[in-house]
């Protein structure tokens, strides 16, 4: 039998973002706010990020301390956060069904605030070709297999990756005991925003092989090594017993997409504007579900963005157009927020690229005419890093042109 609940405003995710949406709907008196998480536990990915570097500078923290203070706020302000719960589908408006401890239910909201989060590619959606041995994972498998459960993870470990997260994956694998062989990354350079000597002390030791791809894993019951190719295509086989494939995010969309919300194709996320409206009246969307993948700090603030959102709609505010819509241009991969809606709280932007930029310029163009440029910092942009796009243009949008287009030339 189906239960049937309501609630004032929903939110699908216990992450960052949606952690900090939920203390600041329920401290505003939003009425009853609930949260549903499918793990057991609240804190998002954060929960297993045993490194620093979470917080702020005056309260810097690990990951774990930066989960329980978001949980801490949420519970205090009085959210009710439900664990064990998977938002499974849609009913008409924003109603959504779920299964929890207590079996299936359908949940009635005013308002609902989508923060599923991101996750990365495993070997499969990589393409990785060879057997299917124990020992392949990613880097959330690897953190919460040391962090969470304390479990072997092999002796021999190659990290496909050289960006932030390939580090922390490194760091793990050091913590665990085991001996990281080397670093593979397919790209020129190392992807990260560490500087190059901490970098140096993180990976002291251990190769860096650029311009590198994996391109087969081996062995039968256990992973046994995995080939390589060079960029002047030179193979050569990496003995290992574990391999982690780290970065390569993806929005984990699939409620999104089965909700019928627009899909933006360069992030694969839900299309919004600043205000993190959908296209679904009533659902609001917010933290790394809409850009795979940023840092918790800033889903935290996306999600208390969307928070001031709900507060205006369920306070009476008209659902808004779907605004113009924001593209780019190669070798740009993606812009978020990927809509505009003129005369709306604008916030800034930011851009992926698929290529290293060095002192890049930013154009922004709608229906041929130049709206913008800007020389963004720093000089030399990486992939996998945040580039920043100002929204001071939008004031110049023609609510009724054609899209607006970013590049670089």
């Amino acid at each position: 039998m189906t239960t049937v609940r309501r609630t004032d405003v929903l939110v699908v995710g216990a992450g960052p973002a949606g952690l900090a949406a939920a203390a600041r709907l329920a401290a505003a008196g939003a009425g009853r706010v609930e949260v549903l998480e499918r793990e057991t536990q609240p804190g998002g990915v954060p929960r297993h990020c045993a490194h620093g570097g979470f917080g702020t500078w005056t309260r810097p923290l690990t990951g774990p301390g930066y989960a329980a203070l978001l949980t801490d706020a949420a519970e205090r302000a009085g959210a009710t956060l439900r664990t064990g719960t998977t938002a499974l589908d849609w009913g008409t408006g924003p109603v959504l069904t779920a299964v929890g401890p207590g079996g299936p239910e359908t949940i009635e909201a005013r308002a609902v605030v989508l923060a599923t989060g991101a996750r990365e590619r495993p070997r499969t959606a990589r393409l990785v070709p060879g057997t299917r041995p124990a020992g392949v994972c990613t880097t959330g498998e690897l953190q919460q297999a040391v962090h969470l459960f304390g479990q072997h993870i092999g002796t021999r470990v190659v990290v496909a990756g050289a960006e932030d997260v390939s580090y922390a994956a490194a760091g793990t694998v050091r913590a665990a005991g085991a001996e990281v062989v080397a670093l593979v990354t397919e790209h020129p350079r190392a992807q990260t925003g560490r500087t190059r000597a901490q970098a140096a002390r993180l990976v002291h030791g251990i190769p860096l092989l650029t311009g590198t791809t994996v391109t087969e894993l081996l062995g039968r019951a256990r992973l046994s090594g995995v080939r390589v190719r060079h960029r002047d295509g030179r193979t050569a086989v990496l003995s290992c017993d574990t391999v982690v494939f780290t970065g390569d995010f993806v929005p984990d969309h699939e409620l999104a997409r089965r909700g019928g919300l627009t899909l933006d194709p360069g992030t694969r996320g839900p299309a919004v504007a600043g205000s993190l409206h959908t296209s679904r009246p009533g659902v609001f969307a917010a933290g790394n579900l809409l850009h795979a993948v940023e840092p918790a700090g800033t889903a935290a603030h996306e999600g208390a963005r969307a928070a001031r959102a709900v507060l205006d709609f369920l306070a009476g505010a008209p659902w808004p157009g779907p605004g113009v819509p924001v593209t780019v241009e190669a070798p740009l991969r993606w812009i978020a927020p990927n809509r505009v809606t003129p005369g709306a709280r604008a916030t800034r932007h930011v851009l992926r690229t698929g290529t290293p930029l060095t002192r890049p310029v930013l154009y922004v163009r709608q229906d041929g005419r130049l709206l913008h440029r800007e020389r963004p910092r720093p000089a030399t942009v990486l992939p996998n890093r945040p580039l920043p796009l100002s929204a001071r243009w939008h004031d110049h949008v023609d609510p009724e042109g054609g899209e607006i287009r970013v590049s670089t030339t």
